[in-house]
């Protein structure tokens, strides 16, 4: 069990980047190839958070499913801070899967109330939350009571079936915010609007308001349709939230945090209520320390290798087809060195769909990766298409 700090989010410099969890994308796996090309830990590098996959609080309660779904809980602290995020729709099982994962070592925890699948829905949880507000406050006081004092978060939507932020003195925004949740990440459409729409940004700084109005301290941070950095600073300079969670991104863009300290260094955030500002010397304080931190723990060979490949990157620009094609191949070991066995193969060919794209005789060679059912023949795949470029 390691001592995690009490807020995390706290001591984060804003704005904030975090990575979305995804199901069957986001998973020990991936993470680890996005730490290390997006140079998380060292200069420039990002996220400023990372999130697990969503886990079941009922199946991580009962000992039988625990050990099935452990694997998804897996990490390494080179992804610090980390959140775990869990849904469920009984407090009493959000509790103890809270507590499981203050045990396990985590930063925070994150409730999601905004996934609409509807298996999901039947447990009464995710998007099923918006529909009972008070069981939503409950189960956030439950995770709280089993977190041991780590952070809780909450991810949802801005409603249902329709807009339902509401205002100071009422609506679903309100009914979170009133719990004191250290962050609340808001995917800007609603449930029935699933992805099939534009996200509402145009929302976001009224419910930003709203927080400030009631006089929180929690974090607000935006999601749905974020294209990359670039974007996402521009929406918040937009909205005034706190922060971005990125998502469909991060496909075949592992890199996508690379430049973050660039990022960071030129956006600054002003809020209304408070009128304060983020300094530019401020973030460039946190990255001198993150550079300090970097040069203890790693070795010089390392850290010029994270930083070029920073400069490289930018986005994801630069990247040749032959360095990301690579990435794939190292992407795809390490699923099967991890992940064997706890996830089926055909896991990884959603992420083929988004290393293999854009460039000639892409459409052949992604049809051949779907035929794969190894590492090794995924890499004697792409070796033979890159003996032929």
């Amino acid at each position: 069990m390691i001592n995690s700090p009490p807020n995390f989010w706290q001591k984060l410099k804003k704005p904030i980047f975090c990575l979305a969890p995804m199901a069957d994308v986001t998973d020990c796996a991936f993470r680890q190839i996005i730490a290390k090309y997006s140079c998380h830990g060292g200069v420039g590098g990002g996220p400023d958070v990372f999130y697990t996959e969503f886990v079941s609080a009922d199946g991580l309660a009962h000992p039988e499913a625990r050990e099935k779904l452990l694997i998804d809980l897996k990490y390494s602290e080179n992804e610090r801070p980390i959140v775990a995020q869990i849904f469920g729709g009984k407090p009493e099982n959000i509790r103890i899967a809270s507590a499981l994962c203050k045990k396990l070592g985590f930063d925070g925890i994150d409730i999601n109330m905004g996934c609409p699948d509807k298996t999901i829905e039947k447990q009464c949880a995710g998007a099923a939350m918006m529909k009972n507000p008070k069981m939503a406050r409950k189960i956030i006081r439950a995770a709280k009571e089993g977190a041991g004092g780590l952070p809780v978060s909450v991810k949802t939507r801005i409603g249902y079936n329709h807009n339902e932020i509401g205002s100071a003195s009422s609506g679903w925004i309100r009914e979170l915010l009133s719990e004191d949740i250290a962050a609340l990440i808001i995917h800007l459409r609603t449930r029935k609007e699933m992805s099939d729409v534009p996200a509402h940004w145009n929302l976001m700084k009224r419910i930003v308001e709203i927080r400030d109005e009631m006089g929180k301290e929690t974090l607000i941070l935006g999601n749905g349709d974020v294209l990359d950095l670039e974007d996402a600073k521009q929406k918040i300079k937009e909205t005034s939230c706190d922060g971005i969670m990125l998502g469909r991104a991060i496909f075949g863009n592992p890199w996508l945090f690379a430049n973050l300290a660039c990022i960071k260094r030129n956006c600054q955030i002003e809020h209304p209520a408070s009128d304060s500002l983020v300094k530019k010397s401020q973030i460039l304080s946190k990255f001198k320390k993150i550079f300090s931190l970097a040069t203890q723990s790693r070795n010089s060979a390392e850290r010029s290798e994270c930083v070029a490949f920073s400069k490289k990157s930018e986005s994801g620009a630069g990247i040749s087809i032959q360095e990301k094609l690579l990435i794939m191949i190292e992407h795809t070991k390490l699923f099967e060195k991890l992940l064997t066995g706890h996830k089926n193969f055909a896991v990884m060919k959603k992420h083929y769909k988004a290393y293999v794209n854009g460039f000639n005789g892409a459409k052949e060679f992604r049809m051949k990766l779907m035929e794969a059912e190894n590492a090794t023949q995924v890499e004697d795949i792409t070796n033979d298409f890159l003996r032929k470029i």
